[in-house]
């Protein structure tokens, strides 16, 4: 145990941290685990709905030091190519989509 009055502060620091990040790297899995979920049971727009509370998430969980950035990014573009398959087997309308035809036609 600590002996100096430096490091006994520094040890009540370490208890008071670990306590918040474990909290939100909490936050963080939960949110993973109800979207898997959503993705799982099909429904889009339950998935929809919960993708986009989730991005929210993981962006604080990158703010916060929980996540590194390219990892939330990493999770965002594989859970957000997810929430697409299911939105398009499932019939919903689909978002129109910027295209280049139109660069094409005057070239």
């Amino acid at each position: 145990m600590a002996n100096h009055v430096s490091s006994l502060k520094r040890a009540r620091q370490t208890v008071t941290k670990t306590a918040v990040n474990r909290a939100n790297r909490t936050r963080v899995r939960n949110s993973l685990r109800t979207l898997r979920e959503a993705l799982l049971k099909g429904d889009a727009t339950e998935a929809q709905t919960q993708y986009r509370a989730t991005v929210s998430v993981l962006d604080k969980g990158v703010q916060k030091g929980v996540l590194h950035d390219n990892t939330a990014s990493r999770y965002k573009s594989r859970l957000n190519a997810r929430v697409k398959a299911v939105v398009l087997s499932a019939g919903a309308p689909k978002v129109a989509k910027a295209t280049k035809s139109k660069a094409k036609a005057k070239a």
